[in-house]
């Protein structure tokens, strides 16, 4: 088994981990089941979560699928590990009406590990135990016309704001202090829910990018400096100016044929940043350029296919992506003009929905794919002599060595992100629900 000292790779699940009919304590030990590799399930077969594979697990609904989301930086303190956690998350729906959809924000406390500790008290104490143990989640929404595509926060200062691509072909950014407020107090929310959120606007929008689009970051370097691009192939700089407004270049910045997918700034260059798109390509540009004259690295077929998600690595000169063909590449931009990636994985079997570098351990990143698949990786892991009679397993033998976890369990994964003040911490949405977990692995 290839493992890392101090880490165990697993293939866990978020319902899944094991395949089990109900005579297989009689045919023999339950086996691993990896999506798109093997037998599929035969009738009568299940898939059953290993609690043992995780230290934090817990789900929650909020109505509508959220197509996207982002973690929401708090004032709790940095590398916090202690049980149980609390976290916020702003999302945006993507409901069947244009009219139903809710630009949200989300309090989930109380979140205790997997392994509730040893009680020695009578049935009734442990079922008041287990009462004080169940997740809690606030939400504050307000009303947002539009499916909304994709949501990045940031902190302005004091303030804190969230920008909003929806499909109604506008970016907005909005004020998030007062819905942070509510969800702290049950009588302020509910006053904001009757009286206030109606009356919640954007204090900016941006219609010019005439049509819809995805990509969408924050400049972690510059506060209120924003890149935003659309299925038009066109990228936008949005420069904050005083008064809490922004002036957004109406010359886009010109390089890609098809759509823009995602966009990065670069996390150590004021800047630079990088683009990918359905052309296949990932591009990086120098804004200190003139727009049509930007683009300084091309790599033209990154990928066989659409390039959908790129993600900047702090603290390494890496870039990683992940396109429909499933693969994920990791590339060296000290290296870019090769043309080609120093490292390519390809464990996921449907297009890969999102990639993001672990924000404390360089070697560390985790994807998300279509084939509902969340993926945990480690470029620092090396063979474990130790690791015995385990990697003869035939389900694991082919299996890439930097490859930590298999998650499964939700349907139609779409986003994910590591928390970046509670290490190891991973959530993800998808059309069954959001995800916040931590694995064993990490």
């Amino acid at each position: 088994m290839a493992a890392r000292k101090g880490r165990r790779r697993t293939c866990g699940t978020g319902e899944p981990m094991e395949a089990e009919s109900s005579d297989a304590r009689t045919e023999g030990p339950a086996q691993v089941y990896l999506p798109g590799r093997g037998p599929p399930l035969r009738e009568g077969e299940e898939l059953v979560m290993d609690e043992e594979a995780y230290v934090l697990y817990h789900r929650a609904q909020t109505g509508a699928p959220c197509l996207s989301f982002d973690i929401v930086r708090d004032h709790l303190g940095d590398g916090r590990t202690e049980l149980p956690l609390t976290l916020y998350l702003c999302a945006g729906t993507q409901a069947e009406s244009a009219q139903s959809n809710r630009l949200m924000m989300l309090r989930m406390h109380n979140l205790h590990g997997t392994k509730p500790p040893p009680s020695e008290g009578s049935e009734e104490e442990e079922e008041e135990e287990e009462e004080e143990r169940k997740p809690q989640l606030e939400l504050a929404m307000v009303p947002h016309y539009g499916g909304i595509n994709r949501v990045r926060v940031s902190w302005l200062g004091d303030e804190p704001v969230a920008a909003v691509w929806s499909e109604k072909g506008q970016v907005e950014v909005f004020a998030l202090r007062r819905l942070l407020q509510v969800v702290h107090d049950p009588q302020a929310l509910a006053t904001f829910l009757r009286d206030e959120q109606a009356q919640v606007k954007p204090i900016f929008a941006f219609a010019g990018h005439m049509g819809e689009g995805f990509a969408l970051d924050w400049s972690p370097r510059v506060s209120g400096r924003l890149l935003t691009g659309d299925c038009q192939k066109n990228i936008h700089l949005w420069t904050p100016v005083d008064g809490g407004s922004w002036h957004v270049d109406q010359r886009p910045f010109v390089g890609h044929t098809r759509s823009v997918e995602d966009l990065q700034w670069s996390p150590t260059e004021d800047t630079v940043f990088a683009s990918c798109s359905a052309d296949a390509s990932i591009r990086i540009w120098d804004i200190r350029a003139a727009p049509g004259k930007a683009c300084m690295l091309t790599t033209a077929t990154a990928h066989d296919g659409d390039v959908n998600v790129i993600s900047w690595s702090r603290r390494e000169p890496f870039l990683l992506s992940g396109g429909d063909d499933g693969a994920l590449k990791i590339w060296d931009l000290r290296q870019f003009k090769s043309g080609s990636p120093v490292a390519t994985f390809k464990q996921h079997v449907a297009p890969v929905t999102s990639v993001e570098w672990h924000p404390q351990d360089s070697g560390v990143f985790a994807a998300s794919g279509a084939d509902n698949q969340i993926t945990q990786w480690d470029l620092a892991v090396e063979r474990d002599p130790e690791a015995g009679d385990a990697e003869t397993d035939p389900a694991l033998a082919d299996l890439p060595q930097q490859l930590l976890f298999v998650h499964q369990g939700e349907t139609d994964l779409k986003e994910l992100h590591w928390h970046p003040q509670c290490p190891g911490v991973l959530v993800s949405t998808a059309l069954s629900g959001f995800t916040v977990f931590r694995t064993i692995s990490v």
